[in-house]
């Protein structure tokens, strides 16, 4: 749950390690079934439950707690376990833990730190919880699991803090660059930047587009870290901002790009009018 991108290539990383991975794309768009390409797919959500010794959750944010009651409702007094993989603050995933455990679920807390795992690639995935290490143990090509403890809620707290840099640089050179290219001062600022960062300017644009297309459930991300951070008494208002800020640039012909085609664009003149 769900075969997007990252939900498919995790899938199918475990597949190469010899498990049977089922999903659906019931009610999913065309662009998700392809991405499902190499899964088992089902014809409904409870059929994925009913056959599944662990079910994994990868979805936006803000749809975590919904995803884990459509499985909660489709299990119909199946339980297997509940791998929640999604980039939501410690204390919402305590709060989901709480909820699958009262149901019969064992529930294991986890984040993905990378891009989609690749056959002989290295994506991390940090997962803590009691069941952890039976997760981090099922074999697969292209993920590098890794146990931060044996409660819900650190792993997601892992993701919190890399993430915040991560998404938050992207998000740093793209209001630079564009007010840059805005006031006509561009060239000098990707020269002066070029001084100190050559291989970020070098990919600035692809960077920027990435981050763009994926604006819209990065809003959510940015919530979850500024909740994070003021559970922390560090203060959210710099990812409230952030937040704020992906939601405008969501609203720009460059976020309606698929990330797949957002990926092939290397001219920063053009990624930054899309911005507009």
């Amino acid at each position: 749950m769900s075969p997007g991108a990252m939900g498919s290539a995790l899938g199918r990383a475990w597949a190469r390690g010899g498990a049977r991975v089922v999903a659906t794309t019931a009610g999913r768009s065309e662009r998700t079934r392809g991405l499902a390409h190499g899964l088992d797919l089902l014809p409904d959500l409870p059929s994925v439950v009913a056959a599944s010794d662990l079910v994994v959750s990868v979805c936006p944010p803000g749809a975590a707690s919904d995803v884990l009651d459509a499985v909660l409702a489709a299990a119909d007094g199946s339980t297997p376990a509940y791998a929640d993989l999604n980039a939501i603050s410690p204390g919402l995933a305590v709060e989901l833990a709480a909820r699958a455990a009262r149901a019969g679920l064992d529930c294991v807390d986890g984040s993905i730190s990378g891009g989609p795992p690749t056959p002989g690639g290295d994506t991390l995935v940090y997962l803590s919880g009691e069941r952890a290490p039976w997760v981090a143990g099922l074999p697969s090509d292209g993920i590098r699991p890794r146990v931060v403890g044996d409660r819900p809620g650190t792993a997601s707290a892992v993701k919190m803090c890399t993430a915040s840099v991560y998404k938050g640089t992207a998000l740093i050179w793209l209001q630079a660059l564009a007010t840059a290219e805005r006031l006509g001062v561009l060239d000098v600022v990707l020269a002066d930047l070029g001084e100190e960062y050559p291989d970020d300017v070098a990919i600035a644009a692809r960077r920027i587009a990435m981050a763009a297309s994926k604006s819209g459930r990065y809003v959510g991300e940015m919530e979850q870290i500024a909740a994070t951070q003021d559970s922390a008494e560090v203060g959210s208002a710099l990812f409230d901002g952030m937040a704020a800020a992906y939601d405008r640039v969501s609203g720009t012909p460059l976020a309606r790009l698929s990330p797949e085609e957002a990926r092939e664009l290397e001219d920063l003149g053009e990624v930054l009018g899309r911005l507009r």
